[in-house]
């Protein structure tokens, strides 16, 4: 790969950030329009104001606009298209509608198969030097793979710029990846886009929030993040290219692992919404939004730079790579003490600190007044 290719990439990022950027305020409009509000009704939620939804169609146009003047139709391409225009439209619907989480679950099972209709599949995966053949088996790995990672993002926006920060930070250090493995051009412009769309939505959804993304937005970057990665780094044969999606997704995953674990052990249902998150816990101990989500972007592009660290298959890096993960384990087993409670933690009824000054969204007719 020469520069002119790297370049290339650059300039879509940066058209995508551009398109995401300038089309937000009108979606925000139409988010209004079709009554697509998250309505802060219990302890969950952080925020005090009802807050539109839908600003993930600004993230859908951004990529999809700037993917079809930059790259060539082909089955990845076609893949994102019909199954990422899909998951949109899924997530539009429980936008406004909130659909049953079984019937989303089922929806997006439906739209991993286009993946696995255009053949991207996940075969086989190398580990430490030793690649393991699925065989039969490729067509369930792949679909849970799809599925999973769409939950996973989906799961962690639960904070004001969380998710979309994390799948801004994971797109670049998939980018980077990518790169250093020479992966095929088309890859590494399509993660470039999808980081730019990204970036360019975040303005408008760091706290305090104007819009959230939604479903529409989370689904989608779950979806088309998990797709690009079978596409290019699974792809790869190396030393440890198992290793690296992992370690690039680490903290959606172990989120929605954990959360699992923990519904299943309370006796609860896994598609059933709760207040255990690693972002609850955090507000919990004192933190605020802003600074909360700063941690976790933190620890995502400490995990992004492990990944990118692997691709050399160094030794030394591997260690690096350990280190992290112990780190990243102390801090977790830190979040699983007993929290304050929430007068302790200095926050109201529905989980706000008092102290936090924050400027609440205002409908598009009230800006006037």
């Amino acid at each position: 790969m020469n520069y002119k290719e790297v370049l290339y990439g650059l300039v879509a990022m940066l058209c995508a950030a551009l398109i995401s950027f300038s089309t937000t305020p009108a979606v925000r409009v139409l988010a209004y329009k079709l009554n697509a509000i998250d309505i802060p009704l219990d302890g969950r939620r952080m925020h005090h104001v009802p807050i539109p939804r839908l600003g993930g169609l600004a993230i859908y146009l951004g990529f999809m606009v700037t993917a079809l003047v930059f790259t060539d139709i082909s089955p990845l391409m076609l893949t994102l298209l019909i199954g990422g225009t899909l998951i949109v439209v899924l997530g539009v619907l429980d936008d406004i509608f909130r659909l049953k989480a079984i019937i989303k679950f089922i929806a997006q099972i439906a739209v991993a198969f286009i993946a696995v209709w255009q053949g991207i599949t996940i075969e086989s995966i190398t580990l430490f030097g030793s690649t393991i053949h699925f065989g039969g088996w490729s067509i369930f790995f792949t679909v849970f793979w799809i599925v999973g990672l769409t939950n996973a993002i989906n799961l962690i926006d639960g904070l004001d710029g969380l998710s979309c920060g994390v799948s801004a930070i994971s797109s670049f250090s998939l980018l980077l990846c990518t790169i250093l493995m020479g992966e095929v051009t088309n890859s590494i412009v399509l993660t470039a886009i999808l980081c730019g769309a990204c970036i360019g939505f975040l303005p408008f959804n760091i706290n305090p929030a104007k819009i959230f993304m939604g479903d529409t937005g989370a689904l989608f970057l779950g979806y088309t993040l998990s797709i690009i990665s079978i596409s290019g780094v699974l792809k790869v044969h190396t030393l440890v290219s198992f290793v690296i999606p992992l370690s690039i997704f680490a903290l959606p995953i172990f989120d929605t692992a954990f959360a699992i674990i923990r519904r299943l052990v309370h006796h609860k249902s896994p598609f059933e919404p709760d207040r255990g998150h690693l972002h609850h816990r955090l507000i919990d101990m004192g933190l605020n939004q802003k600074q909360t989500v700063a941690v976790l972007y933190s620890i995502c592009a400490i995990l992004g730079l492990s990944a990118v660290l692997f691709t050399s298959e160094k030794l030394w890096r591997a260690g690096v790579v350990i280190a992290v993960a112990i780190v990243i384990f102390v801090v977790d087993f830190m979040l699983f003490r007993k929290p304050k409670t929430r007068e302790e933690a200095g926050m109201n009824e529905i989980g706000v600190k008092k102290t936090e000054e924050e400027t609440p969204a205002v409908p598009p007719e009230q800006l006037d007044d």
